[in-house]
């Protein structure tokens, strides 16, 4: 069947090749989608799409009159599909659920690490011929106590690593993982968790209930000069509530592999541009912030996994079975 790949960049053709073993016709098309770009999978029966990609009441539709009937989202999250829209047009949506935990559970963990160490300004700082210790004076991760917001398969891979650190665990889930349970994770209400947290790390999906979780009131629980690391999605955090952390001291170290508004700005090089977001450049600005581009999910092995699972879902929908993993408006991103 032929399917449209959109926000496509050489490293997804090259493990969407390797695991569609021209079994379909990938069409590669580097926009995102979008209203204006839909018409792209004109005579694609599915389409395949991103985090940053469109799927609204309105693109749906007309994905819809073209004859798309299946989109395959080639990642965890899904909050950017309207769901009820999708069943409206006859349009079956499915996902990847879960694909190498532990890529974004180590880069959670490395960014812990290069803030409280301070090894981003170190690097920069050493290039220059600069070899001062001044400034970088970090702590040992043993016995600090950090807060795991999600224990899902990414949040139980980012304890099981910090319990090898020799942090003590705290978490806060409605449905408690028995394997932390098991590893003695203790499960407290949310306020109490950023109450005694040093480090408090996000690793639940983005949901109506978990939009903006990390907003003023979240802030003023927390313990001061506490470290925040966002590589879930970037809607938990209320962004601007974070720059006033940061600008009074509240927030000690923030770092984000996700972004608010990432949309336009991740995924492509904006190195010869001048970056109209006055809040991203604002976040930029702090020395104590670390950003990446959405790259905690980039490993060999979670790309592969990606393909293998999109590519598997394809394969079931074209041969007029159920998809592997479908997703409906009761679903849980």
């Amino acid at each position: 069947m032929d399917v449209a790949v959109f926000s496509t960049k050489p490293y997804d053709r090259q493990f969407l090749d390797a695991a569609v073993e021209g079994q379909h016709r990938l069409i590669y098309i580097e926009a995102r989608l979008t209203a204006e770009t839909a018409g792209f999978a004109q005579g694609a029966e599915g389409v395949c799409a991103f985090v940053n990609d469109v799927l609204d009441e309105d693109v749906l539709a007309r994905l819809a009159e073209q004859g798309v009937r299946l989109v395959a989202m080639r990642c965890a999250g899904f909050n950017n599909v309207d769901l009820a829209a999708a069943a409206r047009h006859g349009i079956i949506v499915a996902r990847v659920p879960g694909y190498s935990p532990e890529a974004v559970a180590e880069h959670a963990v490395a960014m812990m690490l290069s803030l409280n160490r301070n090894l981003h300004r170190a690097y920069a700082r050493v290039r220059d011929g600069n070899f001062a210790l001044d400034g970088l004076l970090g702590f040992n991760m043993h016995g600090r106590t950090v807060g795991v917001v999600g224990t899902g398969l990414i949040g139980v891979a980012a304890v099981r690593i910090l319990l090898g650190f020799g942090c003590r665990v705290v978490a806060h889930d409605p449905v408690p993982n028995p394997e932390c349970v098991a590893l003695g994770v203790a499960y407290l209400p949310l306020p109490d968790l950023l109450e005694i947290s040093e480090i408090v790390t996000l690793h639940c999906p983005l949901t109506p209930a978990t939009r903006h979780l990390i907003d003023e009131a979240a802030i003023a629980r927390m313990r001061p000069g506490v470290m925040l690391i966002n590589t879930s999605r970037g809607a938990m955090v209320d962004t601007a509530a974070v720059i006033a952390g940061l600008k009074r001291g509240a927030i000690g170290h923030l770092g984000l592999d996700v972004y608010e508004e990432e949309a336009d700005l991740f995924f492509e090089d904006q190195s010869d541009r001048l970056i109209e977001d006055d809040i991203f450049a604002r976040l930029l600005t702090f020395p104590n912030v670390l950003i990446t581009g959405h790259q905690g999910f980039f490993t060999r092995e979670a790309m592969t996994d990606i393909a293998r699972i999109t590519i598997g879902n394809i394969d079931a929908f074209a041969a007029g079975d159920p998809v592997l993993h479908p997703v409906t408006e009761t679903a849980s991103a």
